[in-house]
């Protein structure tokens, strides 16, 4: 679980970067949670723009893919899942 100091510089981190996925008028089936598991593996964070509730995307992708969601702002999130073998951000 994110401390509300851990969420605050994931969010700060986040606003620098790009949309890199975005769930379509299919919602989330298995291509996407594998294309979100793929990118925050690599990323360690996602950014989605989503044309469903962005709230209940950002649940079902961060359960889908054992990730937690940082924030919510109008139809972009912030997931965020820890990279266990390379690390890029590190959340004291």
């Amino acid at each position: 679980m994110l401390t509300s100091k851990q969420r605050a510089t994931l969010r700060g981190i986040a606003s620098s970067y790009e949309t890199i996925l975005q769930v379509g008028k299919n919602g989330i089936g298995e291509t996407l949670i594998q294309q979100v598991s793929d990118a925050l593996r690599k990323r360690e964070h996602v950014l989605e723009n989503s044309e469903l509730s962005a709230r209940e995307a950002a649940e079902q992708l961060a359960e889908a893919t054992e990730s937690e969601v940082v924030q919510v702002i109008g139809s972009r999130f912030v997931l965020y899942k820890r990279n266990p073998k390379k690390p890029v951000i590190d959340l004291k």
